[in-house]
């Protein structure tokens, strides 16, 4: 299982992250109404999304979202935390400029990710800031249930309360 393959359809393309794309990448990371909502609110910040952006190189599933017809950069997400016993992984730490939101691109980019990875596993889940009241309207709109809360410590970050989604193969392919 490859957790970082490029992935397109006609509206978006998922590139595997490097680190030249730093700049391009923070370009897009450095509006603050981005994480607003979002359980670290100072990852507008340059210095903060550093270590955001390194904890997606080290997780070596992480991707640039490009947006098709004009080649823009929207954003990121990522695979993480494979747990091969459970047969499930994590989507998550995706971010859209503002410019992206309420239109399709998130859910073209969740119906990649979930078509591609579901060969693989059998459960995909998503953890979501418990605050994040914009990102918990999105995931139910993908048919994801909540499951569970739990604190997460995110690459480098202290730990924060997070609700966690979950959407199985089974419930998916209906």
């Amino acid at each position: 299982m490859n957790i970082q393959p490029t992935l397109e359809n006609d509206f978006v393309r998922l590139v595997p992250l490097e680190e030249d794309d730093f700049e391009q990448l923070f370009s897009v990371a450095s509006d603050p109404k981005i994480w607003e909502q979002h359980p670290n609110k100072d990852r507008y910040k340059k210095e903060v999304f550093q270590n955001f952006f390194q904890g997606a190189m080290e997780s070596h599933g992480a991707f640039k979202i490009v947006e098709k017809n004009t080649g823009e950069i929207a954003g990121s997400t990522r695979f993480y935390d494979y747990n091969p016993e459970d047969h499930s992984i994590f989507i998550g730490y995706t971010f859209y400029a503002t410019k992206f939101w309420g239109s399709k691109l998130n859910p073209q980019v969740k119906k990649l990710m979930l078509d591609y990875i579901f060969q693989f596993v059998d459960k995909v889940k998503f953890h979501v800031g418990k605050h994040n009241i914009r990102s918990q309207k999105a995931m139910e709109k993908l048919g994801a249930k909540k499951v569970d809360e739990v604190n997460v410590a995110y690459f480098g970050e202290p730990e924060r309360l997070n609700v966690v989604f979950e959407i199985t193969k089974e419930n998916y392919l209906i």
